[in-house]
């Protein structure tokens, strides 16, 4: 069977248990029986040399371990003498002998099997009678690697994974990511470092914090040693057979983490691989911390929050440089650009060779939080730090659970000198073909002739870049590369300020506006209690009446400064001998106005003119790409130039609000960083012509009318016409 019926047989067991288990529990029982199944195939020749190796030594040394090891051929090892043949030999005890099974394994794979918390699964089966016809069905499958090597298991793993998200309706890319995408993404991540990695002796490191089942990982060591795979055929060379390469990486979801972790045991006789492969959330529990490796690679879950590491996570922000989320936090609700951060504190330092990174995610992390938010204060760090190399556009319905954009970023620590200080967006959305069967939302896939035109498109670095792509069934040359320096996607968000004009009239309808407000309905209530309270209530409606009298008394004149208004008011309580409090003048002079163009400007007790907060407004000024120095009031000469050339022709009153500064640099303006990458690729379609339209729209009517006529007789026919 290839590696879809394989599938298909395993996925089978769900019609034997789908009355005792419910659809989204299907994966308490086919993976780790898969996972048995495969253990089972591959210690199958060695079985009864561990066994008698055990027999033999057995209380003669304190460490079995080692000669255990030896014996198996691998990294883990199984005592008991059962295996599925033996286990289905003895039906009625078949759930007492599968424990002990289960037990008879190496320390390093038991941990690995408890994970899935199976022993609850064979009491379930066991008491539903399903249990032999479970264990039946897997052992009428050779998961040998003869029969099924290691990529191809790999692929059986994550298209179950796949299934199982299915049915529990998962966040869209959590533990999968489809082979394609994978492929290109190592690629992109290798780009430009083949010569370092055909060096004589090279040892490689490689780390994805989010590993899943580990896919990600064994494809980039394949692409090195192997090359790249498809459907068990080499479509590609490797770089460098010869190359030493380590994997590393943390999972959260223990069934993925047992899957990957096992895989890795099988792949490496040695384990240690399997060995670097970390259970827990890599947010607040980092089980590499303090390592760096030369490449790191990562699909994390997107739209998922972090709430259950929020405390750790804070905690380490407060840390600042000295932890991996200093440079800012996300909003709650999205934690991708807290996997980025995570990356780049494992990337090596320049000296020592330094580091490249890819990580996919959707359109989020790009343009999300304002300037200052914590979204933007990440890409303002990694852009400041030039360690973003390219942003890389891929088409939509990619993915199994979700048909949305998603986007590649490669980032790294060691530029070429080209590179240095610039970005280069490539859009490759239309680099795809359709799938002969819809798997899911992915309908679309990225073969490898145009993986590689995507990682050429990358090497070769031009702004401008052209391919001639299909759309609506033409064909036309499009701009897919653009190149920008890192301070094009930086601007400075400063507020204009307009003063404040209003004028002033002791109308009515005005001083009736006077008992909607806050501070004067207070004059009439108190916290206290007992005949204090009321007695402060009553004085309190007494002033309101002196203050009701007092303001009618006013000449109903429009007043256009508020300073003389104010003399006219103060004047009028001390004649009439009522003291206003000032939240109560406030309030009064809040009821009698209304805002007026043609008023004199409202100011400060310094005179200084007040900021309307209704004409208030914010200008996005671009950052220079070089030195923007500040002038005494600490607003810069772009911010000057810009206000100049864009603001005051419009609005003369207008001054720039000096108290908004950035928290890092001081200067007026809050800086702020996005990737708007439509815009940058935006191709303008001008509509059809009206006479078209027309014509499409008569074409209509006259199909309706000839359709009604059809059903309903030609009456109706010549009233419609008519």
């Amino acid at each position: 069977m290839n590696h879809s019926g394989i599938v298909n047989f395993l996925w089978g067991v769900a019609d034997l248990i789908r009355d005792t288990f419910k659809r989204g529990k299907y994966q308490d029982v086919i993976l780790p029986l898969t996972v048995l199944r495969r253990l089972d195939c591959v210690l199958a020749p060695t079985k009864e040399k561990v066994l008698q190796t055990h027999a033999r030594l057995k209380g003669k040394l304190e460490n079995l371990d080692p000669q255990l090891r030896a014996a198996s051929g691998f990294a883990f090892y199984n005592t008991s003498r059962y295996d599925f043949e033996k286990l289905l030999a003895d039906a009625p005890h078949l759930a007492a002998n599968l424990r002990n099974y289960i037990a008879g394994f190496s320390p390093n794979m038991r941990e690995v099997l408890e994970r899935f918390d199976f022993d609850n699964t064979i009491s379930k089966l066991d008491e539903a009678g399903l249990l032999y016809k479970v264990l039946e069905r897997f052992k009428n499958v050779d998961l040998h690697p003869d029969q099924v090597d290691n990529p191809t298991m790999g692929t059986i793993f994550e298209e179950l994974i796949r299934r199982f998200n299915e049915a529990l309706n998962e966040n869209p890319g959590e533990h999968f990511t489809p082979r394609d995408v994978v492929h290109l993404m190592v690629d992109l991540m290798l780009a430009g470092d083949e010569d370092r990695i055909r060096r004589k002796g090279i040892v490689c490191t490689v780390y994805d914090p989010c590993c899943g089942s580990g896919g990600m990982l064994m494809i980039t060591k394949e692409h090195i040693t192997i090359g790249w795979r498809r459907n068990g055929e080499v479509v590609r060379g490797p770089i460098n057979p010869e190359a030493e390469i380590y994997l590393f990486g943390q999972e959260v979801n223990p069934e993925t983490w047992a899957v990957a972790k096992s895989d890795l045991f099988m792949k490496d006789p040695t384990g240690r691989d399997a060995d670097n492969i970390a259970f827990g959330s890599v947010l607040s529990n980092d089980k590499h911390a303090g390592r760096s490796f030369d490449y790191l690679i990562a699909n994390p879950p997107y739209g998922k929050d972090w709430k259950r590491d929020e405390e750790a996570v804070r905690a380490e922000h407060e840390r600042g440089a000295s932890g991996r989320f200093g440079s800012g936090l996300p909003r709650i609700s999205d934690g991708q650009l807290l996997f980025l951060l995570h990356m780049l504190s494992h990337m090596k330092e320049p000296k020592e060779d330094g580091s490249r990174a890819a990580i996919i995610m959707n359109g989020s992390p790009l343009f999300t939080g304002d300037a200052g938010a914590g979204e933007s204060e990440i890409r303002r760090y990694v852009l400041k730090h030039d360690l973003l190399e390219a942003i890389i556009a891929l088409p939509e319905q990619l993915f199994y659970n979700t048909g949305i954009a998603t986007y590649v970023w490669v980032l790294t620590n060691r530029k070429a000198p080209e590179r240095r200080g610039k970005v280069q967006l490539i859009d490759a959305s239309s680099f795809w073909v359709p799938m002969r069967k819809s798997l899911g939302d992915k309908r679309r896939e990225i073969p490898p002739e145009k993986a590689w035109d995507i990682v050429k498109i990358l090497k070769d670095f031009k702004d401008g870049d052209t391919r001639i792509v299909e759309k609506d069934g033409k064909r036309e040359e499009v701009v897919v590369s653009k190149v920008f320096p890192t301070t094009h996607f930086g601007y400075r968000k400063i507020t204009v300020q307009r003063p404040l004009r209003l004028n002033f009239q002791a109308s009515p309808e005005r001083i009736a506006r006077l008992e909607e407000e806050r501070a004067f309905q207070a004059l009439a209530d108190s916290k206290k209690k007992g005949t204090t309270g009321d007695k402060e209530r009553a004085e309190g409606r007494a002033l309101q009446e002196r203050i009701r009298s007092l303001l009618h008394a006013l000449p109903e004149t429009l007043f256009k400064d508020r300073a003389e208004f104010d003399k006219v008011l103060e004047a009028a309580a001390r004649q009439a001998e009522v003291r206003l409090p000032a939240s109560v003048k406030k309030a009064i002079l809040s009821a009698l106005s209304e805002r007026d163009e043609t008023a004199e400007v409202c100011r400060d007790k310094n005179g200084n003119p007040e900021p309307d907060p209704e004409l208030r407004d914010t200008e996005n000024v671009p950052l220079p790409p070089g030195d923007d120095p500040a002038d005494a009031q600490g607003i810069p000469q772009s911010v000057r130039e810009f206000f100049a050339r864009e603001v005051k022709p419009h609005v003369p009153d207008a001054w720039i609000a000096t108290d908004k500064r950035d928290a890092k640099d001081g200067k007026v303006g809050i800086v702020g960083y996005e990737i708007n990458f439509n815009r940058y690729f935006y191709r303008y379609t001008p509509p059809r012509p009206l006479e078209e339209i027309e014509a499409d729209i008569r074409a209509l009517e006259q199909e309706i009318v000839r359709m009604l006529a059809q059903v309903t007789g030609g009456e109706e026919r010549s009233a419609v016409e008519g």
